[in-house]
């Protein structure tokens, strides 16, 4: 069974490692990579990679990917969005810290960060235009 706009957009919300997938070309499937995220709902969802990463490339040559999320406990649920890149640029500190800190424990987030090399760093945000989503109930 599908989920709502608010249960799907609640759910993308939360803190699931997520599988991003861009076009790879034409003699190859297509990339699909597992990546940290954030995302509120309404809003864009963001994510950062290596800026020489073969995703960093592939997404800025595509313009778009997208982003799978689930739950594989009862009830296993997943969100799909796909949409446009509509913004990318070098990752700041800022976005360093808050995405680390949906999946690190809080002490744990400072010297991850002091460890990265924020100049290899690209951040990309995608405006989600279509979503797939089930709840497929107790397993």
């Amino acid at each position: 069974m599908g989920l709502s706009a608010k249960e799907r957009a609640t759910f993308l919300a939360e803190p699931h490692v997520a599988a991003v997938a861009v076009d790879a070309g034409a003699d190859r499937a297509p990339l699909s990579v597992p990546v940290w995220y954030d995302y509120e709902p309404g809003g864009d969802v963001e994510f950062l990679t290596g800026r020489d990463s073969r995703k960093a490339v592939l997404i800025a040559k595509a313009g778009r990917f997208a982003l799978l999320v689930q739950r594989t406990s009862p009830t296993y649920r997943y969100v799909s969005v796909e949409g446009p890149v509509v913004w990318s640029g070098p990752t700041t500190l800022e976005q360093l810290t808050r995405i680390a800190a949906r999946y690190l424990p809080i002490e744990a987030v400072p010297g991850y960060v002091e460890g990265s090399d924020l100049s290899a760093l690209v951040t990309f945000r995608m405006r989600p235009e279509r979503w797939l989503s089930a709840d497929l109930g107790a397993l």
